[in-house]
Parts: structure tokens; C-alpha cells; sequence
């Protein structure tokens, strides 16, 4: 309900007389009752509260306005949001200079590119910030708490927006906490072999801590977070039981950098002047804690430009000397070229014995929890390949989780059960487009990261998919050249890496740019005009 002094959240839970008042002079928020409401308040219909910013213009709300049911877990329903509306706390812009409008108008634009990127979940009923692991081994005060309070925050992407709703506790339960990621749902009705049916989820976690796009944002921060960290959960629900198989993904965890520089495949730039085994040791006691055993797979190329990645890596695992950590390479780009996709089984049986102790060891409540870390690094084209790793892991560990709920007979597979393999199948390669969309920001390149994973599920190639190959390319170097900084801009504004200072007297908008900026952009317009008027020409 929006009056000119202020907002008001009501509550339609039945039987809550509870109201959200948010002053839009002094910014205080607090709880009132439905009877304050004033009758000549306009009213209209949200679905969440995403939280506050500060811009140029002043605050500003950002509420869901339209969601969509994805499924439910465990009777909780999951929903999609899907729109978005960004309210002015100020009720006119005339205290704003015209160059105050204009950045006021940027911040927005990057605020909306955010939003618009698909992905925000969310559920006012279930943590889905946790893995079934961690939220089967809860006491009954942490299930007590608001889902704002008990949430991971690494996957909270409005945590940010939340910072003031998080320090009043009375107002927890009007905020809602997103995820970012990818959350697919196949239903008991969908999901049967040998006659049982039972629910099959796949939940893709994107952290918020040093989040960004591909070149802008590598290694680790001091406090240990990798880049671009994803949390893959696979669970199995048949009959009470419940199973769960957990995979990591992120950048190298040392202080590295890739600034895209014109060049079609910028070298990595190993940090010489920090000591990375302070961050690298946080990365991994953090791990340890979150996942408990670690078991690395490093995919990069072990020779060329990577190489010196590698080595480090291997260098620094050696180092740390830590038996709850173990480590394993491997040069999926030789290994598997010319799509020699049979070779993987070298790398799965490296895996299996680690991953068959993984197995036995955490067994508990009726709970088959099965959570190696791999730490995947998805640099330059090997994000898909990481893909076909994990859906390789999580196919072995889903058939063993199968026959031990009795789902599955004795020597059965899950390749020959054609209706369930379909699914599995379409779930993964939804997955991989998902992590490619927000990771690249664009549709343009989500048929290539979909097709690559098809590619290794379905074996066939086709030339129409070559012919894609060499325009995704295209459009990849362009946007990493010339508008992924935006796109960096925006996620660290949203995310509160960047915050605007009202009274700052020199916006970082307003930065000239060399003459550099401009000559590559005229050169290519020029040699490019030449060109057609050559073609038309040519007599």
C-alpha cells in the first residue's frame, strides 16, 4: 500500500493482522496493524521483499511482483521470481542536478540488468540456502529461527538489500531471502523405475562472495572466497529416505587475474606480490567445515598459458599437507579432445575409490550422504567440460543411492532405464544453461554450453552446431571486451561491493576515458565500412 509519506507490507497469511511500515522520509521501518493502513493508499499486489539501496536519488524498495511455481521439496513450495519493481523512497527528483539524474538513471539500468538475469528462487517455507546434509544435522533452535537469520549467507544474493531488515529481528520474517542459481524439480510422477516412483532434484547454489563474470573476477579474495563458487546438491526422496550428493565448483583458489585485453584468450597472471597460502588455507578450512573431506579434480590444461595454474595448485596442495584434502589433475582438454569422451573413464576410476569412501562413511539417519568436494576450475571454454565431469560423478553416486533405497535391482543401471535417463538427461543440460547464462550474462551463448553438454550425453554433432561454435565465439570476445565491465558494475552494485555515496562530488561515471577507448572501435567501424563498400563496389 504506497501513500506519499509511506510504504506499508501487508502480511496475507490468514489470521495476521501484522503490517511492514516503511517511512520514506526518515527511512525507519517498523510494525503496525492493518487498521493504520490509510484508506487513500495505493494499493497493489508483491510476492517478497528483495530489500534497499541507496542510489543518487536516495533509497529505493525493491519488491517481486510476479513469481512462478517451479515445484515443491518435501511439500514446501518453491518459487521462481520472475518480475521485479524498483520504488523511490523520494517522491520527486527535482533536489537532483541533471548529471545527478543521469547517473541515478545508469545505477538503476545496472540494478534492472541484474534482476533480469534468470535465476532468483526463493520459498517462505524452506531453507534453500542449506544442502539436505547440513539441514539433517540442525539442533531444534536453529530450526527456529527465521529463514533471514538461519540462512547460508554465501547464497543469499539480496543479503546486501537486507543489511537493515537483518538488524531487526521483530521484521525478519517480511524479508525474503533469494537464491541465485538453478532449482529443477521432477516430481514423484515424472521420476519411476521398476515401478517405484520417487522425487529426483537438482539445485544449482551461486555464490554471492566475489561473484562476477568470466575475465573480471579470478582466483580468491582475502578471506578465501573463489570466484564465481557454485554448489551443485543432486537428492533422491523414495519412501521417508533420503539421499544426497554434493559437488563444489570454483576458480583456482590463489590470487590470480585474466583481465580480458583484445586478445582472443588473455594469458593468466599469477599474483607475485601476496602470500597466497594465507587465502588458499582460509579457502580450504572453510571447506573442510562446509563439506568436511575434500577431493580436488583440476581440469585445466596442464600445458601452454594454464600450465603455471597447475603447478601452483599442486604446489600449494603439497604444501598445506593436510590428509583431509586430496588432489588430482587432469588435462581434460588432451585427454578428450576430437570428443574422445570415453576417456573420462580414466578420471572416474582415479575417482571411484575415494568416492565409494565418501559413501560408507556418511551414512546417518537414514540419510545417504555422499559429499565429495571437487574443486572445478571453469576458465576459458572448460566451464561445459566441468559440466560432463559432474553429471558423470553424480550419475555413479545416484546409481548406487538408487540401489541401496531399493529403487534399483542389483545390476541394473540407470543408462539402460530409457524413460529416467530422458530426464536425468535434459535436467543436467538445463543445469549447464543455467550456469552459462549467469556466468556469460547472455542467451547468445547458451545453445553452445547446452549443445557441449548434449554433445556428451547424445554423442551426435552436427554442422549447424560448428557453424554456432565460431559465432558464439565472436560474440564471447566482443562481450568480454567491450561490455562485460558493465556487467561487473552492476553485480558489484547490487551485491554491495560498490556503494553509491550521495554527497560524493566526482561520480566514477563520469571518468574519462583515454584516447585508447575510442581507437579500436573507429579503426574496426572504418575497415569494416571499406569492406562493404568493396563488396558493393567491386567493378
Amino acid at each position: 500500500h504506497v501513500t506519499p509519506e509511506k510504504f506499508y507490507v501487508e502480511a496475507c497469511d490468514d489470521g495476521a493482522d501484522d503490517v511492514l511500515a516503511i517511512d520514506r522520509v526518515s527511512t525507519e521501518v517498523t510494525l503496525t496493524v492493518k487498521k493504520d493502513i490509510p484508506p487513500s493508499a495505493v494499493t497493489r499486489p508483491i510476492y517478497g521483499i528483495l530489500g534497499t539501496i541507496r542510489l543518487v536519488a536516495g533509497t529505493y524498495l525493491i519488491v517481486i511482483t510476479k513469481k512462478k511455481k517451479v515445484g515443491e521439496i518435501f511439500s514446501h513450495v518453491i518459487w521462481k521470481a520472475t518480475d521485479f519493481d524498483i520504488l523511490s523512497y523520494k517522491k520527486t527528483m527535482l533536489h537532483l542536478t541533471d548529471i545527478q539524474l543521469q547517473d541515478n538513471k545508469v545505477f538503476l539500468s545496472m540494478l534492472s540488468h541484474v534482476l533480469s538475469v534468470d535465476g532468483f528462487y526463493f520459498s517462505t517455507t524452506y531453507d534453500l540456502t542449506h544442502t539436505l546434509q547440513r539441514l539433517a544435522n540442525t539442533s531444534p533452535e536453529f530450526q527456529e529461527m527465521s529463514l533471514l537469520e538461519r540462512a547460508d549467507p554465501r547464497f543469499v544474493w539480496n543479503g546486501h538489500l537486507l543489511r537493515e531488515f537483518a538488524a531487526q529481528p521483530e521484521i525478519h520474517r517480511f524479508a525474503t531471502p533469494v537464491m541465485h542459481g538453478l532449482y529443477c524439480v521432477i516430481t514423484m510422477h515424472s521420476c519411476s523405475i521398476n515401478g517405484k516412483c520417487f522425487d529426483w532434484l537438482l539445485v544449482s547454489r551461486r555464490s554471492c562472495f566475489r561473484a562476477g563474470v568470466r575475465y573480471y573476477v579470478r582466483g580468491i579474495d582475502s578471506e578465501g572466497h573463489a570466484a564465481n563458487f557454485v554448489e551443485t546438491e543432486q537428492i533422491v526422496h523414495y519412501k521417508g529416505s533420503k539421499a544426497s550428493f554434493v559437488q563444489t565448483r570454483g576458480s583456482i583458489p590463489f590470487f590470480w587475474s585474466q583481465r580480458p585485453n583484445l586478445k582472443y584468450k588473455p594469458k593468466p597472471q599469477i599474483s607475485k606480490s601476496v602470500n597466497h597460502m594465507d587465502g588458499f588455507q582460509r579457502h580450504f578450512d572453510s571447506q573442510i567445515i562446509s563439506y568436511g573431506k575434500q577431493m580436488i579434480v583440476n581440469l585445466v590444461n596442464q600445458k601452454g598459458s594454464e600450465k603455471p595454474l597447475e603447478q601452483t595448485f599442486a604446489k600449494m596442495v603439497n604444501s598445506m599437507a593436510n590428509g583431509m584434502v586430496r588432489y588430482i589433475a587432469f588435462d581434460f582438454h588432451k585427454e578428450c579432445s576430437r570428443m574422445r569422451w570415453d576417456r573420462l573413464q580414466i578420471l572416474m576410476d582415479q575417482l571411484a575409490e575415494q568416492q565409494d569412501e565418501f559413501r560408507e562413511a556418511s551414512l546417518f539417519k537414514g540419510i545417504a550422504n555422499n559429499s565429495p568436494y571437487t574443486q572445478e576450475n571453469c576458465i576459458f571454454w572448460l566451464l561445459e567440460y566441468v559440466l560432463v565431469e559432474n553429471i558423470l560423478l553424480a550419475r555413479r553416486s545416484l546409481q548406487a543411492q538408487l540401489q541401496r533405497l531399493g529403487v534399483l535391482h542389483v545390476g541394473q543401471r540407470i543408462e539402460e532405464q530409457a524413460d529416467f535417463e530422458k530426464i536425468y538427461k535434459n535436467a543436467w543440460a538445463d543445469n549447464a544453461n543455467a550456469c552459462a547464462k549467469q556466468y556469460a550474462g547472455t542467451g547468445a551463448l547458451k545453445t553452445d554450453y547446452t549443445r557441449q553438454v548434449r554433445i556428451f550425453l547424445t554423442g551426435k554433432r552436427t554442422q549447424w552446431g560448428l557453424i554456432m561454435d565460431g559465432w558464439n565465439s565472436l560474440i564471447r570476445y566482443y562481450k568480454n571486451n567491450f561490455s562485460d565491465g558493465f556487467r561487473q558494475d552492476a553485480i558489484d552494485l547490487f551485491l554491495g561491493n560498490y556503494s553509491v555515496d550521495e554527497v560524493e562530488p566526482a561520480s566514477p561515471l563520469h571518468v574519462k576515458k583515454d584516447w585508447k577507448f575510442l581507437a579500436l572501435p573507429i579503426i574496426m567501424v572504418v575497415a569494416f565500412s571499406m569492406c562493404i563498400i568493396c563488396l558493393l563496389m567491386a567493378g
